[in-house]
C-alpha cells in the first residue's frame, strides 16, 4: 500500500473521493512507500500521456532545472563516447538498450515503454556489477587461502547416520552432502547453514563434526550461552560413539578441571570442545583444529568469530542460524559465503496452532495457560518492555509478572527474565525453567536468542504482538513445539494500522519460517529487518532487492559465469570494460 501526503492544501480533501482514480507526481520515498504530492489530477495516465520531466535533487546554487539542462547538453555532446560495459550477448539475450541509449532514455524518455526498458537495463547492470564484486571476493577468499582437505572416513559417517533413531529429511541430506564435500575439498569452507527452528541443524552439525574427527582433526563448537553448551554437549554424547572425546569449556568451569580440559585441547587428546566465548581466550590452544562450527552466528561479533577462526589457521568454518533469511537477502548479504538451507521439517512434528486474540481476552488466555500447566506443561509470556513507558501504551514485563503471580498464587511458579539481569542471573532463570522449577516464564525478547530447548513448554503468549516483525514473532513461536505435545502460540494485539493486522493474519496462516521471512521483507524492507549499517547491505540507486529479485538471481548466475570463464588473477582486478572488450 502506497501513501500519498499533501501539505498545506486542506481544500484538496474534496478532490479525493474514495474509489476514484487519481494521478499524482512528487517526491518518492521508497522505504516508507510514500509519495509527497506536488501535483495531482483526476483519472489515470495511459501509455500515450506525456511524461513529467525529471526532478533532480540538487544542492547549493544549482537548481533542478539547471541540472537538467547540463545533463541534456552533456548527452548531446558526449553520448557516442559512452562506453558499453555489458557483454553484447547479454544485451541481446535480455533485450536491453545500449548504455548510451539507456542513459538518454532514462533521463529524457519519449515514452513509458522506453523508460521501462532503460530502467531494466540499469537495474540489471547495477546488480551484475555488485554480484561480480561479491563473486570475486568469494573466489579470492576461497582460492588464496591454503586449504584443509580432510580425509573423512565416509563409511564411519554412514554408520553413524544409520544408528540415529530418525531418518534425515531430503533437505538435511542435501545440506550434509554440501558440507562434507566442502570439508574434503582443497579450499577452506566458509558456509552458512540456515534452517527453521526444529528443522534438524544440530543433527547435521553432529554428523559433519564426526566426519572431521574421523579425519584426525579437532572440532570447536561455539554457542552463545552456557545452558545451550550443556544441552549441545548432552546431544553430542547421546549421538556420537564413545570413542569421541568431548569436553565443554565455559566461563563457569574453573580451577583444576579447567586446567585439565585446556591441557587435553593442547595435547590433542580432546576431539570436540563445545563452549561459549571462552573458546576464543588466549589460554585456549588447539593441537590440530580443523573444523569450527558457530551456532546462532549473529550473536557473535565479527571480531569474536575471526579470533576463533585464527586459532585454526586452515580450519573450515560453518555458521549456523535459525533465523530464516529470504533468498534475495542471502544472495546479497551473504554473497561471499556458500549457503545451505534446510527448508523441510522432520516427519511427525506437530505444527504449532497460532491464534490472534484481543487484550480483552486476557483472563481467558491465562485460564487456558493454567489448564496446560495443570497437565504438566510449561509456558512463556513475552513482553516488549521491561518497565512502564509513557511513550508506548504496551504491557511491560514487571507489571505482568506481578499480575500473574497474584492470579496464579500457589498454583504455579512464575519466573522473570529480562535484559537487565546479569548473565549469571539469566542462566539461573533458564536452568530453573528447563528443570521445571518454574512453570510460567515472563520474559522480554531476550529469550528469543537463548536457543534453549525446553520440550515441555507448550504455550507461547506474546503481548502486544503487533509491535514485532514477522521474523521475530516466528523466532519466539519456535521456543515451543519442541516435544511430542501439541503446542500453541497466542498473539495478544489490538493493531491500529493495516500493516499490524496483516502481520497477525499471516502468523495465523503459516508456520513456514521462509514464507514468513519473504512476507516480512515485503512489509518492512531489508533495512528494517537487518539495519543497513549493521549488516552491510548495499543501497542501490535503482535496484530494489524485494521487487527486483528475478533480476538479482539472473545477475548472480551471470556473475558466477563471468568469474568462472575468465581466469582472474589476484590481487590485481581488471577493469570491467577491459574484461568485456577482450
Amino acid at each position: 500500500m502506497v501513501k500519498g501526503v499533501l501539505f498545506n492544501r486542506a481544500f484538496a480533501k474534496k478532490h479525493f473521493v474514495p474509489g476514484e482514480e487519481m494521478s499524482v507526481n512528487g517526491k518518492w520515498d521508497q522505504h516508507r512507500l510514500q509519495i509527497t504530492i506536488d501535483n495531482y489530477k483526476q483519472g489515470s495516465i495511459d501509455e500515450t500521456s506525456p511524461i513529467t520531466p525529471p526532478i533532480y535533487s540538487s544542492k547549493g546554487d544549482i537548481k533542478s532545472a539547471q541540472l537538467k539542462k547540463i545533463i541534456k547538453n552533456a548527452l548531446a555532446t558526449y553520448r557516442d563516447a559512452i562506453v558499453e560495459i555489458l557483454p553484447v550477448s547479454y544485451l541481446e539475450t535480455y533485450k536491453l538498450p545500449e548504455r548510451k541509449d539507456g542513459l538518454a532514455q532514462i533521463h529524457f524518455p519519449a515514452s513509458f515503454e522506453q523508460l521501462k526498458h532503460a530502467k531494466r537495463r540499469f537495474i540489471y547492470e547495477e546488480l551484475l556489477l555488485f554480484q561480480i564484486k561479491m563473486q570475486l571476493y568469494r573466489k579470492r577468499n576461497r582460492e588464496e587461502t591454503e586449504g584443509n582437505a580432510q580425509e573423512i572416513q565416509i563409511e564411519k559417517v554412514t554408520k553413524l547416520v544409520d544408528s540415529f533413531p530418525f531418518t534425515l529429511t531430503s533437505a538435511q541430506q542435501k545440506s550434509l552432502k554440501e558440507i562434507l564435500e566442502d570439508l574434503q575439498s582443497p579450499y577452506r569452507m566458509n558456509r552458512l547453514l540456515q534452517g527453521d527452528v526444529g528443522s534438524g541443524k544440530t543433527a547435521i552439525a553432529v554428523i559433519s563434526l564426526y566426519g572431521s574427527v574421523t579425519a584426525g582433526k579437532q572440532v570447536a563448537f561455539m554457542v552463545p550461552t552456557e545452558i545451550l553448551a550443556e544441552q549441545h554437549e548432552a546431544s553430542l554424547r547421546e549421538l556420537l560413539p564413545d570413542v569421541v572425546t568431548i569436553h565443554r569449556l565455559t566461563g563457569s568451569i574453573k580451577g583444576k578441571k579447567r586446567k585439565e580440559i585446556l591441557a587435553n585441547i593442547e595435547n590433542g587428546s580432546c576431539d570436540v570442545v563445545i563452549g561459549t566465548h571462552a573458546l576464543i581466550q588466549d589460554e585456549v590452544n588447539f593441537a590440530n583444529l580443523g573444523y569450527v562450527i558457530i551456532d546462532e552466528q549473529h550473536r557473535f561479533g565479527v571480531q569474536q568469530r575471526n579470533t576463533l577462526r585464527e586459532k585454526g589457521i586452515l580450519a573450515d568454518i560453518l555458521f549456523m542460524t535459525a533465523t530464516p533469511i529470504p533468498r534475495t537477502l542471502s544472495i546479497t548479504a551473504f554473497g561471499d559465503m556458500d549457503v545451505s538451507k534446510i527448508d523441510e521439517m522432520p516427519k511427525g512434528r506437530k505444527p504449532i496452532d497460532t491464534y490472534w486474540v484481543k487484550h480483552n481476552m486476557f483472563e481467558r488466555t491465562v485460564n487456558f495457560i493454567y489448564k496446560e500447566i495443570k497437565k504438566g506443561a510449561q509456558a512463556y509470556v513475552i513482553c516488549p518492555l521491561i518497565e512502564e513507558s509513557d511513550k508506548l501504551d504496551i504491557q511491560n514485563a514487571l507489571d505482568l509478572y506481578h499480575q500473574l503471580q497474584e492470579v496464579l498464587q500457589d498454583k504455579a511458579s512464575v519466573g522473570l527474565m529480562h535484559g537487565r539481569l546479569t548473565s549469571e542471573e539469566k542462566e539461573q532463570v533458564m536452568i530453573d525453567f528447563a528443570k521445571n522449577k518454574v512453570q510460567l516464564l515472563v520474559s522480554t525478547t531476550v529469550v528469543e536468542v537463548g536457543g534453549v530447548n525446553v520440550p515441555n513448554a507448550t504455550v507461547m503468549m506474546i503481548q502486544d504482538a503487533d509491535r514485532f516483525g514477522l521474523s521475530q514473532l516466528h523466532q519466539l513461536r519456535g521456543r515451543v513445539g519442541r516435544g511430542e505435545k501439541q503446542s500453541y502460540c497466542i498473539l495478544v494485539a489490538d493493531p491500529k494500522g493495516e500493516n499490524g493486522k496483516e502481520r497477525m493474519r499471516i502468523m495465523t496462516e503459516t508456520t513456514d519460517g521462509f514464507v514468513l521471512a519473504e512476507r516480512d521483507l515485503e512489509l518492512r524492507g531489508p533495512g528494517d529487518i537487518f539495519g543497513v549499517k549493521q549488516s552491510g547491505l548495499p543501497e542501490f540507486k535503482l535496484a530494489d532487492m524485494v521487487h527486483d529479485y528475478r533480476a538479482l538471481e539472473t545477475a548472480r548466475t551471470d556473475a558466477i559465469e563471468i568469474v568462472e570463464q575468465h581466469k582472474w588473477k589476484f590481487p590485481r582486478v581488471p577493469r570491467f570494460n577491459e574484461l568485456f572488450n577482450k
